[in-house]
């Protein structure tokens, strides 16, 4: 008996070493920006003076806190981020002189480490030239599954699309007992095809685009089949379609909620925020307090790096595969009102001030002589 006694010690402690290792839980925190519009900088160039109300250069400082307070993040952007200043029209009329040309958003954006990016409406008002050459100069991945090249058939099998339409992160993260795992993350994009009418001069001969919903049903399966443990999805649209569309149906994150494997959906287009505990309108099978929509965590984070937008995710594996069993939405606000005096919550990040330094000076000086 007392030769076993060692062995039946070290089988207990390998069943409880096992027990623990199966109850471990990841934390994700994912982060989104959405609809910078160009605004790297805590500056008002129509107003010609500095403000609190939006900047990357706060949201960073935000990423920042987030990942010191979390082991395991991952930032992504969901598009409309090269237009919509004279930082943006700068950056258009200075392009093709410059050989070593990286689109000033991107040079923020690459400090930032993002992981993957989406394109928005806005990023083809400048032409598709200057959107592929912007695109060189992101040192992460875009990612669109709905665009496609114009092939002028009616052939649907022999589409090639206009960008990867979706990446596979191979990620390491730490789980709750210090271990660290492989994750697969998937990650698709998806735009508003609201896109293909408002820049018809661009779109017409060249590009189409199809229904988002129907899109993801496509991809999210070969996702999986290749490997990936969970799905997030980056969608350039808002909770409804846009009133303007022609078909409403799928073109929606109300419609996407509803695909099965998206674990999550970060989206932007409205300048609207969710979870928002003052939306007016809930639909069916929206949740404000976990910020889920039908079960799907979702976020959006409002516009011009006003908020920085956050899901955490709680994974836990089972039957081998890493799988999402809680889910909690947020945002963070750059700044706050307290008796209409508006008062920054984060900081400007330095370093985001310093590498905009030149092009901030330039953009003055074309605002001077335009």
């Amino acid at each position: 008996m007392f030769f076993l006694l060692p062995f039946l010690l070290l089988a207990v402690l390998y069943s409880t070493k096992v027990r623990e290792s199966s109850q471990a839980t990841i934390q994700l925190r994912v982060m989104e920006t959405t609809d910078l519009h160009a605004n790297m900088l805590d500056y008002d160039y129509k107003k010609g003076k500095g403000t609190v109300k939006f900047g990357l250069a706060r949201v960073a400082s935000l990423i920042k806190f987030s990942r010191m307070e979390r082991a395991n993040t991952l930032l992504f952007d969901i598009g409309d981020a090269l237009e919509g200043n004279a930082l943006g029209e700068y950056a258009l009329r200075s392009y093709k002189s410059d050989q070593m040309y990286i689109h000033p958003v991107y040079k923020v954006m690459n400090l930032l480490q993002y992981d993957v990016g989406t394109l928005g409406n806005h990023e083809f008002n400048y032409g598709l030239g200057f959107l592929r050459e912007s695109l060189k100069g992101a040192n992460f991945p875009y990612v669109n599954a709905n665009i496609y090249i114009d092939d002028h058939n009616d052939c649907e099998d022999d589409d090639v699309n206009f960008l990867i339409p979706y990446t596979i992160i191979n990620k390491e993260l730490i789980d709750t007992n210090g271990k660290k795992h492989l994750v697969r993350v998937g990650v698709i994009g998806l735009l508003t095809p609201i896109v293909a009418e408002w820049n018809k001069e661009y779109f017409h001969g060249e590009l189409k685009v199809k229904n988002m919903q129907k899109t993801a049903e496509h991809f999210v399966p070969i996702m999986k089949e290749q490997g990936a443990d969970i799905i997030i999805t980056l969608a350039h649209v808002a909770l409804e379609a846009d009133k303007g569309l022609r078909q409403k149906a799928g073109n929606s994150v109300y419609s996407l909620s509803t695909v099965p494997g998206i674990d999550a959906i970060l989206y932007g287009h409205s300048h609207l925020q969710f979870p928002d505990k003052d939306l007016k309108s809930v639909k069916k099978g929206v949740d404000l307090d976990k910020g889920t929509i039908n079960g799907t965590a979702g976020v959006q984070a409002g516009y011009w790096g006003n908020h920085l937008g956050i899901i955490d995710l709680s994974l836990k594996k089972k039957n081998g595969v890493w799988v999402v069993t809680n889910k909690q939405s947020s945002l963070q606000p750059i700044y706050k009102t307290v008796n209409d005096r508006l008062i920054p919550l984060v900081p400007v990040d330095d370093t985001i001030v310093n590498l905009m330094e030149k092009v901030h000076l330039d953009t003055l000086k074309y605002l001077r002589n335009k």
